[in-house]
């Protein structure tokens, strides 16, 4: 907010045609939120309080080979919490969806600042695991854990352990899924994060997937997918089931998603 006396007036004239532009840019545009802004595109970005800038960079089409062997890391919804079995969480589920094998790695509790309840924060999970391991695809879900945490320190712990995780396999290529609301409406700790993670992807040029952004749960499908009593507001074996299935339609996405080129239009078609 400015201060008073940095206040500006503004001719109606002028209120007129920005709302016309909104308006405008609303309809003409579909809006994708998975799928970062051009590469030249600045992001303002808040760090631990501070403002600053950060360059977006466009990633490519994902691409996978025909049975890919993907690394799955994450916090309880990863570890399969609620589910009759832990082997019927959404990580292990998706392996028939996308053909291949999955390497579940999931603690509950567990995110970028907070230990978890099984092992401790992510960047020293990420630190120990092992790099023979080789993934094609890698996706590091959440996590809305740190949402209690604040955001001091916050970026910095996110980029370090993701550049521990692209050290250690320098050939997988890495996808974000960004929080799942555990409740409704959206916290605001929890909408912070899965801004905070957008960003951050974006900067990187790694895709980000936003269920919040996508509305995977909302209030006509919360308690089908979320088991508020037993489950203690994690995923029910049918909403593993679910989720499974948003993510690997997420990844068909980003396999024929467009790319954008600085200064240029987008080389393939929408769909």
């Amino acid at each position: 907010m400015k201060p008073p006396t940095a206040r500006r007036r503004v001719g109606a004239a002028g209120i007129v045609a920005g709302l016309l532009l909104a308006v405008a840019a609303v309809v003409l545009g579909v809006w994708r939120p998975w799928i970062p802004a051009p590469a030249t595109t600045p992001i303002s970005a808040a760090a631990d309080g501070a403002s600053e800038t950060s360059t977006v960079i466009a990633p490519a089409p994902l691409v996978l080979p025909e049975k890919p062997t993907v690394l799955v890391f994450g916090d309880s919804w990863t570890y399969g919490s609620a589910a009759t079995v832990p082997t019927l969480g959404y990580a292990y589920l998706l392996a028939d969806l996308l053909g291949g094998e999955t390497i579940v790695d999931g603690v509950r509790g567990s995110g970028y600042l907070k230990p978890g309840l099984d092992g401790p924060t992510f960047g020293e999970r990420i630190a120990a695991l092992d790099p023979s391991t080789a993934p094609d695809l890698i996706i590091i879900q959440g996590s809305i854990n740190d949402r209690a945490q604040g955001v001091a320190g916050y970026r910095d712990a996110v980029n370090a352990a993701w550049d521990t995780l692209a050290a250690t396999y320098p050939q997988a290529t890495i996808v974000v899924l960004g929080p799942a609301p555990h409740e409704l409406p959206v916290g605001a700790a929890t909408a912070r994060i899965d801004t905070d993670l957008s960003a951050l992807a974006a900067a990187r040029g790694w895709w980000y997937i936003s269920p919040i952004a996508q509305e995977w749960i909302t209030a006509q499908n919360y308690l089908d997918v979320i088991d508020v009593e037993v489950g203690r507001k994690h995923p029910s074996t049918n909403g593993h089931r679910y989720l499974a299935e948003r993510v690997a339609a997420a990844l068909d996405e980003l396999r024929t998603a467009p790319v954008t080129e600085a200064g240029g239009s987008e080389s393939t078609p929408d769909e």
